[in-house]
């Protein structure tokens, strides 16, 4: 009962990104998360706009996440597992969504007594 590794190697190597690629996503995360902190520590945006800020270095962030370390692409091969994100993201949001919108609706009647 001798187990090839042969055919294993052959299928999971497919998908792996190579050295150059981990350390531009490694990098690009860096410098975002460095872009946030700086936001926050040296004040040039105040209140919402520094919220906003932040939040779109986050969903830059994620992409970078997604592309350079997930390997996410349009390609034939990737197809089910950008759906399968696809359906997790969906999934949150209705989750976090709904959850907020049952406690705002909470809130609003409690205050009315």
């Amino acid at each position: 009962m001798d187990h090839s590794h042969s055919a294993h190697g052959a299928h999971s190597e497919g998908g792996h990104g190579s050295f150059g690629s981990y350390m531009t996503g490694f990098v690009l995360s860096v410098i975002l998360t460095v872009a946030a902190f700086a936001i926050v520590m040296t004040g040039t945006l105040t209140g919402q706009s520094a919220l906003f800020a932040i939040a779109g270095l986050a969903v830059v962030q994620i992409l970078v996440h997604l592309v350079f370390f997930l390997h996410m692409n349009a390609s034939s091969s990737q197809r089910w597992n950008v759906t399968a994100f696809v359906f997790t993201a969906l999934t949150a949001v209705i989750v976090v969504g709904g959850t907020l919108w049952v406690m705002h609706n909470v809130s609003m009647n409690m205050m009315s007594r």
